[in-house]
């Protein structure tokens, strides 16, 4: 069972943009079960290194849409646990190497569709292997975390283990005061936050910062005027949003963007009307998915943050997504006892 982005029609002509969701529902759920049909395409292989985090984007869409049942879910199970290393850590497909942002995909997961019992049948004592593989990826005098065992490091990494941890009830196997120690030396004079101490300021990079200090309790720490300062002024004249100055807008940065906003109660700052306008147009209404931007072709990596920033903003008919963890709020309320 896996995920892959595909071609597609990526939207429509001008004069034929929806601009109501209509979110072609029915297409964009098709467009996802589509996804593993399409073995004889180059493309899939060539994203064989995105297939465990296709499948969460793919499962989050899905259950944001209201659809849970359309993948099967024994299937959905058997392809993650096949992914899984003596270590307790995750590749990207069976054979690949285990990394930390393939092992959060997993136990996002394995939380969304209540699997650790699956996965403590097959491993038993999977859970804390799991736990264990995360944090021992910890610099225990920095507080930062690495990606996998060759030792890179960023922000992304620290915010995805205490992401996986507190799904799993485990913070308390790394040192998260440290971690949250690293956060704060990543923040930067505009407000926003790096990939490490320095490091310019960028959305994404922000939307992990803004995370980690979230799930740890610890979000007194950020500026939240003039972060939000800073990622208001993210949105363009077509509503759409960027990672940084000058750049272009793109649906991922209503999800990374948006969320940041969200988690800092300053979603308001930005006009909800004009990025959901945005996201729509980048929609193909017909075969299904959303794209980057207007007229390019859809993958499944914009599909989940276009619908996860719809839902964001409050567009009828999508189920209410978590912020701190893009996943359905209902599945965090379960996991995390009722927050």
């Amino acid at each position: 069972m896996s995920l892959v982005s595909g071609p597609g029609r990526g939207g429509a002509d001008d004069d034929k943009l929806p601009e109501e969701l209509m979110l072609s529902v029915d297409q964009h759920v098709k467009y996802i079960q589509s996804l593993d049909t399409r073995k004889d395409e180059l493309e899939y292989w060539l994203t064989e290194h995105l297939r465990l985090n296709g499948l969460y984007w793919g499962l989050t869409a899905l259950h944001l849409l209201g659809h849970p049942e359309a993948l099967p879910r024994d299937d959905v199970l058997t392809f993650v646990l096949s992914c899984m290393h003596d270590n307790g850590g995750f590749g990207a497909a069976p054979g690949h190497d285990a990394h930390m942002l393939y092992t959060v995909s997993a136990v996002q997961i394995l939380t969304t569709l209540d699997g650790f019992d699956e996965l403590e049948q097959k491993v038993p004592g999977g859970k804390a292997k799991i736990g264990r593989y995360i944090a021992n990826l910890q610099d225990r005098e920095t507080g930062a975390f690495a990606g996998d065992e060759w030792g890179e490091k960023d922000t992304r990494f620290l915010y995805g283990a205490l992401n996986a941890l507190s799904l799993m009830h485990l913070l308390d196997a790394v040192d998260v005061d440290k971690a949250v120690h690293h956060v704060a030396a990543c923040a930067n004079f505009d407000g926003g936050y790096g990939a490490g101490p320095g490091a310019e300021s960028h959305s994404g990079q922000v939307f992990t910062c803004v995370g980690a200090l979230t799930i740890a309790g610890r979000s007194d720490l950020i500026d939240r005027d003039r972060l939000g300062a800073w990622l208001s002024e993210r949105q363009l004249p077509n509503g759409g949003l960027n990672g940084r100055p000058e750049k272009l807008e793109d649906v991922c940065y209503s999800w990374w963007v948006a969320s940041s906003l969200a988690m800092i109660d300053r979603l308001h700052w930005i006009s909800a009307d004009r990025l959901q306008a945005f996201i729509l147009k980048c929609q193909d209404a017909e075969l299904g998915g959303i794209a980057d931007r207007p007229g390019d072709a859809v993958d499944v990596f914009h599909t989940v943050f276009g619908i996860a920033g719809l839902s964001l903003i409050g567009h009828p008919g999508l189920e209410e997504v978590d912020p701190a963890y893009c996943m359905p709020k209902a599945v965090t309320r379960r996991a995390l006892g009722g927050r």
